[in-house]
């Protein structure tokens, strides 16, 4: 019998609900358990594809092709199950399929609302998890209050009535802010919401408890009463050193317990909680350190690159070392030299990204890092950005550039319209809506024997997930090759590069694809473990 938990959030957005659940989660595997996570987001977007990374930070892709929201990110990192990509939907992917059905004549003619048809059609998502796991968590984004999240509450509202209080609980995640003129936690604004979100017929079980300090035995006491909620329940979520933590921090103050109490199970399994002890030892008690140059064009807003900070951090952790982060942004490289800026780093990532905005620098962070001998790990447009440095400098091509660059001579990396997945061709055209043209999702790749990618992977066929527009054009290998710019890897058929390397340098890697997307503390990706480890090689050197 599948059980649901509903986590929804209250006072101020960006509390960590999703970072919560991905921790509720591991705990109960720990107990045994198997678990599921899916989101529903109250924003209109049909997905995340078309936003921009400073408008809703990284957009996580599942192994299906799936495009969304960075929470799915700590849902994997933490319990290790594939996302795919019936475990999101959108108020916008909601009114499509109503409205489609509608056109259909499915409803008979009947006049569509909010109440039943938006708010059944949200409950059929939920409902389709039902047999996949013994708990299926469910976070509800954005804030209770906001408009834009009423018909999700009453569709779980409605769920939970339906299969009632043995297999339904909600969760709220609020916050205590520390008023420093009083001296004191202020409970106010946690009564307030919990108070709103029974305004639309939910009484939340348990409430986590989001602070910067110490929720002392009164102030829980005093949640308790005015929420109405046992104090028991009432769970400290208080700020750690590494999000890594909060399995342990969680479960010490039983969160874990409780939920299985809400639903009436006992608590019988000591939960095995050593994979994240050592986790947070390493993380803790690091032997060295590194710096890591990120030179990109979002580096604004730390969550763009969400996925690929952590697992840089899940290298340092296998190879038990700090990884300091400095984020570059590219376009500085187009008025200074990049030694200004990357003198000293102990290896330099450029990452994904879109159009032509600070690819200058870019191309110059690649020269400086082939140059220089410095490890260098180019990611989908990083790989990109490699190949036209190589293009321009090695080969002589003065004109290498990209067909999404607004000015381009020679396009050495362009759009493939068809390619192979499994035994199926795909096309896409340049005149299809932006998600229609992407290559999403997991592809197969073949390695070379023998070379430096295959030894990191210990075998030569690997599956990667992707997300990008563009290609290397294959018309240039040849002579890039004879200039040094190996192609190690390729798609089945021979057609799509998918990892370039150069022999003679310490550590210069290009993947087409996003390998942090699959990168997890207690499985870290081995392209992020190899190139750590190049790093630490790199700083003896210095």
């Amino acid at each position: 019998m599948t059980r649901y938990i509903f986590i929804t959030g209250g006072v101020v957005s960006s509390l960590g609900k999703g970072l919560g659940s991905a921790a509720l989660g591991a705990l109960l595997q720990a107990r045994g358990y198997s678990v599921r996570l899916c989101k529903l987001d109250p924003y209109l977007n049909v997905d995340p594809g078309t936003m921009s990374p400073f408008q809703h930070g990284e957009v996580y892709v599942t192994d299906d092709g799936a495009e969304t929201d960075l929470d799915f990110g700590h849902y994997e990192r933490f319990t290790g199950v594939p996302a795919r990509g019936m475990d999101n939907t959108t108020t916008g992917r909601i009114y499509t399929n109503v409205l489609q059905k509608e056109r259909k004549g499915e409803y008979l003619g009947a006049t569509i609302q909010v109440i039943p048809h938006i708010t059944n059609e949200i409950q059929d998502f939920i409902r389709e998890k039902d047999g996949s796991a013994d708990f299926v968590l469910c976070e509800i984004g954005g804030t209770v209050g906001d408009i834009e999240s009423q018909p999700f509450l009453e569709a779980i509202r409605q769920f939970g009535n339906e299969v009632g209080k043995d297999r339904a609980i909600f969760i709220h995640v609020t916050l205590l802010p520390f008023i420093p003129a009083a001296g004191e936690l202020k409970t106010k604004p946690t009564q307030h919401s919990v108070k709103e979100l029974m305004s639309y017929g939910i009484r939340p079980q348990i409430l986590l408890c989001r602070a910067d300090r110490h929720i002392s035995e009164d102030e829980r006491s005093k949640i308790g009463l005015f929420c109405n909620i046992e104090r028991e329940n009432v769970i400290p979520a208080l700020d750690v050193h590494s999000i890594y933590e909060v399995p342990l921090t969680y479960h010490a103050e039983g969160l874990d317990r409780q939920v299985l109490a809400c639903f009436g199970l006992e608590d019988k399994v000591k939960p095995d909680l050593s994979t994240w002890e050592n986790i947070v030892k390493n993380v803790k008690e690091p032997e060295s350190e590194v710096t890591i140059a990120i030179v990109g064009k979002y580096t604004n807003l730390a969550d763009s690159y969400k996925s690929l900070n952590e697992a840089l951090t899940h290298g340092g952790i296998a190879n038990k070392v700090k990884v300091n982060l400095k984020f570059i942004e590219s376009e500085i490289f187009e008025s200074e030299a990049p030694e200004t800026h990357l003198q000293g780093v102990n290896g330099i990532l450029v990452p994904g990204g879109f159009g032509d905005r600070g690819v200058e620098g870019k191309i110059r962070a690649a020269q400086y890092a082939r140059e220089r001998k410095i490890p260098y790990f180019g990611i989908c447009y990083g790989m990109q950005m490699a190949v036209i440095e190589a293009a321009r400098h090695l080969c002589g091509i003065k004109g290498a550039g990209s067909s999404e660059f607004t000015h381009c001579e020679i396009p050495v990396i362009g759009i493939m319209t068809e390619w192979l997945k499994g035994n199926k061709i795909e096309e896409r055209s340049k005149d299809e809506d932006l998600g229609g043209t992407m290559r999403l999702g997991a592809y197969p790749a073949t390695l070379k024997p023998g070379s430096k990618i295959s030894q990191i992977y210990g075998t030569t066929d690997i599956s990667e997930r992707h997300r990008h527009r563009y290609e290397v054009n294959t018309n240039y290998r040849e002579q890039l090759e004879k200039a040094g710019l190996k192609f190690v890897g390729l798609s089945p058929d021979g057609k799509l590069p998918e990892i370039v390397e150069y022999e003679d340098h310490p550590w210069f890697i290009g993947v087409q694809f996003h390998p942090e997307l699959k990168s997890k503390p207690f499985d870290p990706h081995p392209l992020f473990v190899s190139f750590i480890a190049a790093a630490i090689d790199q700083d003896r050197l210095v």
